[in-house]
């Protein structure tokens, strides 16, 4: 059985004509004419069954009906508007569940996400660190970052970062016992892969003019995190997207040591619901982000060697 409440639009204009004493400074107060809150009381009124206020002309004032009722509306209210109040912070504060790829989260998020702790220390970021597409609902996700196209239907998605791809390796190996001087001497370097970038060797090794070198040699890594830990223990030479690599580049970990790099196929995306793109926690975070990936555009990330 429902509620049998009285109408809340009277309700509105009762507490708001008790408070003001006033039908004329509570229509201002509700932006309706006196008339109408005239008309909403005279209607609560005859279905409560009470006189709610006695009409002087000079005003009004509150039978002893309507002085208990508005003290309880007063309490009733308060706690509705306490309540609206926990749940606008909630939705602005409180726990944010991000879904990234692990690799970009270990090289990319993480490393800035104390930036975004001292804007809003009220906002506990949780990252779930997660290879595969995100399902909303199920995971319990508000807002992923997401590798592709762009293309995902029924979520709201922003870009992100547009990314390049290089060669970069360790400092150590450009005076090595076969220095790095110029792109023909990978033949004398052992090339690392990440299985996840679609641009591989043979794409480089082909735009640098390159047909003598077997491009199908060297390990192999699921993870490009992996794959720039190798390249910083001088296993190899990487084939890396400038995302991965931009802060080891900046400290000295990896040089790039040559400047031709290819445009990366897919970009960086920050993927949510649409129902949710508009609430305060999310809204912020994402706008971090691009703050984030504007500042790392406008960043060198480390410059080739001299040659």
């Amino acid at each position: 059985m429902g509620r049998r409440l009285p109408p809340l639009n009277a309700v509105r204009a009762f507490e708001a004509a008790a408070r003001h004493l006033s039908f004329t400074r509570a229509a201002d107060e509700l932006n309706v004419t006196q008339a109408a809150v005239s008309h909403q009381v005279k209607g609560l009124e005859d279905r409560l069954g009470v006189q709610l206020f006695r009409r002087l002309n000079r005003g009004l004032l509150l039978t002893d009906a309507g002085g208990l009722y508005m003290r309880e509306l007063e309490d009733i209210l308060d706690r509705l508007e306490q309540a609206t109040e926990r749940l606008r912070s909630s939705e602005a504060a409180g726990l944010l569940t991000v879904s990234t790829g692990t690799s970009f989260a270990a090289k990319w998020l993480v490393p800035r996400l104390r930036r975004f702790r001292d804007r809003r220390p009220d906002i506990d970021v949780r990252i779930d660190a997660d290879d595969a597409l995100t399902d909303f609902r199920r995971d319990n996700v508000d807002i992923a970052i997401r590798y592709g196209r762009g293309v995902y239907p029924g979520l709201s998605s922003t870009p992100l970062l547009q990314d390049i791809v290089f060669p970069v390796c360790s400092p150590t190996l450009i005076d090595a016992a076969h220095p790095l001087r110029a792109p023909e001497d990978l033949k004398h370097h052992t090339l690392l892969h990440d299985v996840d970038v679609v641009e591989d060797w043979r794409s480089w090794l082909h735009a640098a003019g390159l047909a003598d070198i077997d491009a199908s040699r060297g390990p192999r890594f699921s993870h490009s995190a992996m794959l720039i830990e190798a390249a910083i223990a001088g296993q190899g030479v990487a084939l890396a997207r400038r995302s991965m690599v931009a802060q080891d580049l900046r400290e000295g970990r990896l040089v790039q040591p040559f400047t031709l790099s290819l445009k990366a196929e897919f970009s960086y995306w920050v993927v949510c619901p649409e129902s949710t793109a508009g609430k305060p926690k999310i809204a912020e975070f994402r706008a971090w982000l691009l703050e984030e990936a504007a500042r790392d555009a406008a960043e060198p990330a480390g410059a080739p060697p001299a040659t």
